[in-house]
C-alpha cells in the first residue's frame, strides 16, 4: 500500500474513455458543437426522466442557472438566503442587483432555519433562496407556507442535491425553480455544467431564451439574455455519466456507512445521519468537532490531516456573510447568525468519492480516532 499517496477530498466521476470516443466521433461528423444540438437535447430528456422533473434547461455551469432564475422570475429588492453555502448562491443575487438578507441555520441539517425567515421579511422582500446543504432536503413545506403567506417566490439552490428524493418525489419539484451544479466535484458531473428546473413549458421557453442571448428566432430578440449554453461534448459526457451514477451513489453510501460505524463512539465528533424517507446522494460527509470534548480544535485536526496528505475541506468556512462584499449588511452581523458561526467553525468534510479504497478510509479514520 502506498502510504504517502495524497488522498483528495473528492475525485471526479469519469465516463469510460472507450465509450466516450464514439460519441466524440459522432460529434465531429455532425459538426454541430453547441446551440441545442443532438446530445444536448438527449441529455435534457434523459435528466428529466432520471430526476423525475417536467422541464430542465442545461447550462454551461451551475452559477448561471441561479442568475437566470432570478431574471426569469423578475426578482428585485431583497431575497432571504443562508450565509452557510458556497459563495455562488449569494453572488447570483449581487449580479442581479438584489440585496441578500441572511437568516441563521438549523443546527442539525445546516439548512436555513424556516422558523427564522418570517422575522427577516420586509416590504422589499420578493423571494427566498434556500440551499439543500450537503444534499440534505430543506423543510420545503414550512418554507412554502411562509412564501405563500407573503406572496414570495422560492428558488432552491440544489447544487448538492442531484437525485435526492423525499418519499419518492424529487426534491427539485419544490418551490418555483431549482438549480443544479454539474461541476467536476459533484456526485454527477459534466466537467462544468448546471441546470435550471421549472414546472411549466412557458417558463422553460423563457429560460431557454435567456440563456441564448434572448434569441427567439434568427432576427428576433425577446429579452436581454446571456450566453449560458452547454455544448455537445459535455452533453455527451453527461449522458455517459448518467448511466453509472446510481452505482456511484451506492458506493458513496458504503463509504458513509464505514465512516459512521467508526466514528459513532468518538467523543466530540458529530456527523449527520440519514433522514427516514429520503433518498440521499452522499455528496459530502461533514463531521463537526467539539473542541472541548474532542481535545483538539477543528483547525488543529484539519491541519493534522493535511500534514499527513489527507485533504479535507472546511465546507463552509468562512461564512458568506464574512466576505468583504457582504459583511457590511445588517443581516451579516455575527449576533444574527450564532448557529451558522458555530457550524462553520466546527465543520470538516471528509474525503468522499467513488473509488475511495478501504485502506484509504482506514488511513483517514486513524487520524481522527485517537
Amino acid at each position: 500500500m502506498e502510504n504517502n499517496k495524497v488522498i483528495t477530498v473528492t475525485s471526479p466521476l469519469l465516463p469510460s474513455l472507450d465509450e466516450f470516443i464514439p460519441y466524440l466521433q459522432d460529434i465531429w461528423n455532425r459538426k454541430w458543437l453547441t446551440n441545442n444540438g443532438h446530445y444536448h437535447q438527449e441529455l435534457e430528456k434523459a435528466l428529466c426522466e432520471y430526476l423525475k422533473v417536467p422541464y430542465i434547461s442545461l447550462f454551461t455551469n451551475g452559477t448561471l442557472p441561479l442568475i437566470c432564475a432570478l431574471q426569469a422570475l423578475r426578482i428585485t429588492g431583497e431575497v432571504i438566503t443562508t450565509p452557510y453555502s458556497f459563495v455562488a448562491t449569494t453572488h447570483s443575487l449581487w449580479w442581479n442587483g438584489v440585496k441578500p438578507v441572511f437568516v441563521d441555520i438549523d443546527p442539525v441539517t445546516c439548512n436555513i432555519d424556516p422558523d427564522k425567515i418570517e422575522a427577516a421579511i420586509t416590504p422589499k422582500t420578493t423571494a427566498i433562496m434556500p440551499v439543500h446543504v450537503y444534499g440534505k432536503p430543506c423543510d420545503t413545506e414550512k418554507i412554502q407556507a411562509v412564501a405563500d403567506k407573503y406572496g414570495l417566490k422560492v428558488i432552491y439552490d440544489a447544487a448538492h442535491a442531484f437525485g435526492v428524493e423525499v418519499n419518492g418525489k424529487s426534491i427539485l419539484e419544490a418551490g418555483d425553480m431549482s438549480t443544479l451544479s454539474f461541476h467536476a466535484t459533484k456526485v454527477y458531473n459534466t466537467i462544468e455544467g448546471g441546470a435550471l428546473i421549472c414546472h411549466d413549458e412557458k417558463m422553460k421557453k423563457r429560460i431557454d431564451y435567456l440563456k441564448n442571448f434572448g434569441f427567439a428566432g434568427e432576427t428576433t430578440i425577446v429579452a436581454p439574455g446571456i450566453n449560458g449554453k452547454m455544448d455537445e461534448v459535455r452533453s455527451a459526457y453527461g449522458l455517459l455519466n448518467l448511466r453509472q451514477v446510481d452505482v456511484v451513489i451506492e458506493a458513496r453510501h458504503q463509504v458513509a456507512i464505514k465512516y459512521r460505524e467508526a466514528l459513532h463512539n468518538v467523543e466530540g465528533i458529530r456527523f449527520m445521519e440519514d433522514i427516514p424517507g429520503v433518498r440521499h446522494n452522499y455528496s459530502y460527509f461533514p463531521i463537526f468537532v467539539d473542541a472541548d470534548k474532542y481535545g483538539m480544535t477543528r483547525d488543529e485536526l484539519y491541519f493534522k490531516m493535511k500534514g499527513q496528505d489527507v485533504l479535507s475541506r472546511r465546507y463552509f468556512y468562512p461564512l458568506i456573510s464574512e466576505f468583504s462584499t457582504y459583511r457590511g449588511l445588517d443581516s451579516a452581523a455575527p449576533e444574527n447568525l450564532p448557529i451558522a458561526y458555530q457550524i462553520a467553525n466546527s465543520v470538516i468534510c471528509l474525503p468522499m468519492y467513488y473509488g475511495l479504497e478501504d485502506s484509504e478510509i482506514e488511513r483517514i479514520l486513524s487520524l481522527i480516532i485517537k
